[in-house]
């Protein structure tokens, strides 16, 4: 049986990866997950999203969702420090952004629960950790729209004992996070074999310096 495209990556460009850093990436690779997701809907203050791209790839989340029905975002690489290199984006334009987004993260086994102090709202500390999780956020000053909450699941909030109703946006996403990785003594289920392959190949492509055409060169089609 031939190689796949994966394979072929993988095996053509590790020449020029060093041997630290393939221990590095595979080290990584086994701890990855996507058990959890975070999904963004509009972008109100982009250094606090960046803040939170470097969050979650710190802490082993490989996919991130944007759904887009007024505002687009950019990467910022000072704040988010490299980590948006590693991390898998999902865009979401309008229109149906919304719909398409929850359909996406259904089909992939996602119980979705959009953050608000909705009065059917439970803590983050009574979510089931078992069960693959999407978190939506909204913006800072308005929250999720009236859409998102409406085809979610359920809501969810952060405990909170002062009088302000509200972290900003990156550290809600930061508690949300560790909270639900705590509650899972072994940590969130890897991704499958067959996935760390495909992120490595990704990877290796992204990190070696002019990559596709040393591929194209020896006659992988990308």
């Amino acid at each position: 049986m031939g190689k796949n495209k994966d394979d072929r990556i993988i095996e053509e460009l590790e020449e020029f990866v060093s041997e630290h850093k393939k221990e590095f990436i595979d080290r990584v690779l086994h701890r990855r997950t996507r058990h959890l997701t975070l999904v963004f809907e509009d972008i109100e203050k982009p250094h606090n999203i960046n803040a939170v791209l470097r969050t979650a790839e710190c802490m082993g989340i490989q996919d991130i969702h944007f759904i887009q029905n007024n505002k687009g975002f950019e990467i910022n690489t000072s704040i988010t420090q490299g980590a948006a290199k590693w991390l898998s984006f999902y865009t979401h334009p309008s229109p149906e952004s919304v719909e398409n987004c929850y359909n996406k993260l259904r089909n992939e086994g996602y119980a979705i629960y959009a953050t608000s102090l909705h009065e059917t709202s439970i803590s983050i500390n009574d979510i089931d950790p078992g069960i693959k999780t999407a978190i939506v956020f909204g913006t800072e000053s308005d929250g999720i729209s009236k859409e998102a909450g409406e085809k979610a699941d359920g809501f969810v909030h952060i405990p909170m004992q002062g009088f302000t109703e509200s972290y900003n946006l990156s550290v809600s996403a930061a508690l949300c996070l560790n909270t639900l990785m705590q509650k899972l003594e072994a940590g969130f289920p890897p991704i499958s074999t067959e996935e760390q392959k495909c992120l490595k190949a990704e990877w290796y492509r992204r990190i070696v310096r002019e990559a596709d055409l040393i591929l194209k060169k020896r006659g992988v089609v990308l």
